[in-house]
């Protein structure tokens, strides 16, 4: 059984549930990037242009809620922590799929740029996003997490892996 996120949002609705977890400012675009594969604060800071604090914030509920872990690493002496998806974490995947369609249907860039491409791994063809139903557009194959790369052409051409969830446990 997948544990639920804890949080403050406990009433009989599922979307106000939802939003009272993940609908705060930046929550979603911190689940993107540790979607990417991003654990250091550091990294989200430079990769999202987010201030220490509000960062530190969204990090500390993101982890009271049960969509990140926080698991220790040591830099030279010092004990840090980074910040790994865990399974609830990694179920946003769906949202951040339509997400990114209705903003590409519905919003412009603000300048010229390749759109966002999501790459069907096993047989290498842009495809639309993954999902538990999910196939590919290309070679009817499901689409699984770990089949799908992404393609973000305004920050590098390379395809990106979906980081995997943490082994983690609520407790």
């Amino acid at each position: 059984m997948t544990a639920r996120p804890r949080g403050k949002a406990t009433g009989p609705c599922p979307i106000g549930r939802a939003v009272g977890v993940i609908g705060e400012r930046w929550t979603l675009l911190i689940l993107r990037n540790a979607t990417l594969g991003t654990t250091r604060f550091e990294a989200f800071r430079s990769e999202l242009g987010i201030a220490d604090n509000i960062l530190s914030d969204r990090l500390a509920r993101m982890v009271e809620a049960g969509l990140l872990a926080r698991v220790p690493y040591t830099e030279g002496r010092r004990v840090r922590h980074e910040y790994r998806l865990t399974d609830a974490g990694a179920g946003v995947l769906p949202v951040l799929h339509a997400l990114a369609a209705w903003g590409e249907e519905h919003t412009r860039a603000g300048e010229s740029s390749p759109s966002m491409r999501v790459v069907h791994r096993p047989c290498g063809h842009a495809t639309g996003p993954g999902g538990p139903r999910a196939t590919c557009d290309h070679c009817g194959q499901p689409i699984r997490r770990d089949d799908e790369l992404w393609v973000r052409p305004w920050r590098s051409p390379d395809p990106i892996p979906l980081a995997q969830p943490f082994p983690w446990k609520s407790r």
